[in-house]
């Protein structure tokens, strides 16, 4: 009966180019919040073990021999954390968007909110679907449907420019994972997920872990296959890029997960080199999201930065799967799901964030910010509690997945031979230069764009956004809070799916949820004091006056807000030490030795990345000119037209006479 209701709201969807902008948007937050309440039910039965009558019921509609939709406990986790991005990010859209109303149509807006729904139906699919042809197929709608949103503003060539990039990346994934699903099904009959357990006994691991890996990884946004990533969130619309951060990325580290649990040898080979993948994403991501001035492409390196921490943790897991370590297979495995749910909510809150200083300051220039805090104290106050968890501090969510990785690494390193504590010697530095590179980078975030005085105009006269934006915000900010104060709570399931699907039995388990238990208490210590403090301190001044002056005796007042720090001078340090793997590009008028006293010079500096300028930039640019050559061949005259068409068959009847075809 489930299964039925949701086929129905899905085809209402339809129904959403019947309206026009508002009622619109109401039509699709109610079949959203209908689709969401149905899926929840069922991902919830399956975590506490109980019947999927949802799944049942979908796939005694079509009545197939093998069940169309499966769901166990990975795919709950997975629907739960698209139930929540997807809800929050169309709670966002209504605020977000009523900018946009005055200069675009209603069928703009039906489009968007068309793709929206199906954006999330076909990651619903992606998670519940085992046979590769549906799942590629809906795959395929993952792309489309996100490549629509991706270009909303589309009058802009730009957008519509990086939306085509996006989607011609998203095909050669696709070709990649079709490609092993195809080996797959040539060595055992089956083109299935379920297959890959029996594909894995019979054949060396490595070489179709590796198509598969290939595929979702670009999805994902490992390096070097990150290239879409920095240039799509940024053309996005504020409430999408959350989306496609906080969610549908993770598309890619399912299909890793569902190809990692299936597999049986090769398995330290498959564990070493995904733990490097990831390490150097993880580095080079949180490197190059320092170096960026445009705040959402900030935030895009920051995923790939975060995509390498869940790496990190799949490749510990797999591994200790290796090596037989049930702890460190637990721990790393869990931490890199949990670190999904946490990447999703702290990732998302901040791409709101960045929207709404974006339609408030009109900018997305983090050096024309500046000073806002003064003026919206909410969206700062939620800033700062994003840019905490995102750099994996306590007492929030993204220290406790963090926690579980290290943990990990840390117990094994106990009776390990000097090989593996080499390693985990060198994933524990990796992770913790991640860590304390991000905290560097979202002090100069948060610094720049919301403390000192206004740099620009626009940040001069910037006001807080409406309750519509900061309210959705606020639940991810909860939530967030939730899982770094009472971390068994959201623990303790993540460590049943895998005790259940990988037959780990530990002893210390329970001994390690009482220590997150201590955790949680500590959080909330922590929490208390600081409400304390701040209340005491308003209570304190609020019936003082505050008065200005200098600093110090022999100083003087800020005369312009360009004496302040800018974020390339707060970043040169790094940036020099970065050379390698940034290209650095400086926009300067030389001064001339006439120029004793020049009136004015401008000077700025730009970080290319030089993984997109080599992988994506080069080969289309040679694309391009080799087209060109041929373009000469279109003369606008029919008789050469004509030729060319019988040249063409002539070769076909020469080719067809000698058996070449």
């Amino acid at each position: 009966m489930l299964g039925i209701f949701f086929l129905i709201l899905l085809g209402l969807s339809f129904g959403v180019f019947f309206f026009r902008k508002k009622s619109g948007y109401l039509y699709s937050l109610l079949l959203v919040m209908g689709m969401v309440a149905l899926t929840t039910h069922g991902a919830v039965q399956t975590l506490n073990g109980n019947s999927q009558s949802f799944v049942h019921g979908f796939n005694n509609i079509f009545r197939s021999a093998t069940d169309i939709l499966v769901l166990d406990g990975l795919s709950a986790f997975f629907i739960l954390v698209i139930n929540i991005t997807l809800l929050v990010g169309l709670l966002y859209a209504n605020g977000y968007l009523k900018p946009y109303h005055s200069r675009m149509g209603n069928l703009r807006f039906a489009v968007h909110y068309f793709s929206y729904i199906w954006l999330y139906f076909s990651m619903l699919l992606v998670v519940m679907l085992r046979n590769g042809v549906l799942f590629l197929i809906a795959w395929e709608m993952m792309a489309i449907s996100s490549f629509f949103l991706v270009i909303f503003d589309a009058d802009n060539r730009n957008i519509l420019k990086t939306g085509i990039n996006y989607l011609v990346q998203m095909h050669v994934g696709m070709l990649f994972i079709l490609v092993g699903f195809l080996l797959v099904e040539k060595s055992t009959g089956s083109m299935s997920f379920d297959s890959l357990p029996t594909y894995f006994v019979n054949s060396s691991n490595w070489p179709l872990f590796l198509l598969f890996f290939i595929g979702f990884a670009i999805k994902a946004g490992f390096m070097p296959l990150h290239t879409w990533l920095p240039e799509a969130h940024p053309a996005a619309p504020s409430h999408v890029s959350g989306v496609m951060s906080g969610v549908m990325i993770k598309m890619g580290i399912y299909g890793i997960f569902r190809v990692v649990l299936a597999t049986q040898s090769d398995l330290l080979i498959i564990g070493v080199l995904l733990l490097a993948v990831s390490l150097i994403s993880g580095l080079l991501g949180v490197i190059y999201a320092i170096l960026q001035h445009d705040l959402k492409r900030l935030l895009a390196y920051h995923s790939i930065e975060n995509i390498g921490i869940i790496g990190i943790g799949l490749g510990l897991g797999i591994i200790g799967k290796a090596t037989n370590n049930q702890m460190l297979m637990l721990l790393g495995f869990s931490g890199a799901l949990l670190h999904t749910l946490n990447h999703s909510l702290f990732k998302s809150l901040l791409f709101f964030n960045a929207g709404s200083v974006y339609l408030s300051a009109k900018t997305r220039d983090i050096e024309k910010c500046g000073g806002l805090m003064k003026t919206m104290p909410y969206t700062a106050l939620l800033f700062l509690l994003g840019s905490i968890a995102i750099c994996g501090l306590p007492p929030f969510n993204g220290f406790i997945s963090e926690y579980l990785i290290y943990f990990g690494m840390i117990d094994t390193m106990h009776g390990a031979g000097f090989s593996q504590s080499i390693l985990l010697l060198f994933s524990i530095i990796g992770l913790t230069l991640i860590g304390g590179l991000a905290v560097f980078c979202f002090t100069k975030a948060f610094g720049v764009i919301f403390l000192g005085s206004p740099r620009s105009k626009q940040a001069e006269n910037a006001i807080e956004v409406t309750h519509s934006m900061i309210a959705p915000q606020i639940i991810s900010a909860i939530l967030i809070v939730a899982i770094g104060v009472v971390p068994a709570l959201f623990v303790k399931p993540i460590f049943g799916i895998f005790s259940h699907d990988l037959k780990i039995i530990i002893p210390e388990y329970h001994s390690f949820i009482a220590n997150l238990s201590g955790i949680s208490a500590a959080s909330g210590v922590f929490i208390i004091v600081a409400v304390g403090i701040l209340l005491l301190r308003y209570i304190h001044l609020r019936r003082k006056p505050i008065s200005a002056g200098p600093t110090w005796g022999c100083g003087y007042t800020l005369e312009s807000s360009r004496l302040q720090y800018t974020a390339s001078s707060y970043a040169n340090s790094l940036s020099q030490l970065a050379k390698p793997v940034i290209r650095r590009k400086i926009i300067t008028e030389p001064i001339s030795e006439n120029d004793i006293f020049p009136p004015s010079r401008a000077f700025s500096t730009h970080s290319e990345d030089v993984f997109r300028e080599q992988l994506t930039n080069k080969p289309v640019n040679k694309f391009l000119d080799w087209m060109k050559k041929i373009a000469i061949m279109q003369t606008g005259q029919i008789q050469h037209y004509i030729l060319y068409a019988f040249l063409f068959m002539l070769l076909i009847l020469i080719l067809t006479y000698l058996n070449f075809i």
